[in-house]
């Protein structure tokens, strides 16, 4: 089953962050034969980076070796469903801070995956704490 890579660890890649450049690049070689996917969510966060050219990013997309196809099922939905609901709870008791409903919905679309690539570990975990998350360290060699 395939990992879920998140926005961050894209952009990290495409535009060789100086500090998660190289990390983020390796997590996901190390990674690869498992598989590697976005979820559309993810691939309309990119949209700005790309200027809006798909098929500029596609060709990234491929390069990297992220499969960027996959459909949003109703299982997906659901689940989002269940965790924004959850999530706005907590919330509402302060609980927890203010997160986006990208992030809910990446969530949620990699926990029927075998994971997610992510370097905002807490943030997800905040959301979805059965979530199994990958982040790359830029200590690692």
């Amino acid at each position: 089953m395939a990992w879920v890579v998140d926005t961050c660890i894209l952009l990290d890649v495409l535009e060789d962050h100086p500090e998660f450049g190289e990390a983020s690049a390796r997590i996901l070689d190390r990674l690869a034969d498992d598989g590697l996917t976005i979820c559309p969510v993810t691939y309309t966060e990119l949209a700005p980076a790309f200027e809006g050219n798909l098929s500029v990013q596609d060709e990234f997309l491929t390069e990297v070796g992220v499969d960027f196809r996959q459909d949003w099922l109703w299982e997906d939905t659901v689940r989002s469903h269940e965790v924004w609901n959850d999530f706005v709870q907590r919330k509402r008791k302060g609980l927890v801070p203010k997160r986006p409903l990208a992030d809910v919905l990446i969530g949620s679309f990699a926990s029927r995956h075998q994971g997610l690539i992510t370097r905002n570990q807490d943030d997800f975990a905040a959301i979805l704490p059965d979530l199994t998350i990958r982040v790359p360290s830029p200590t690692e060699g």
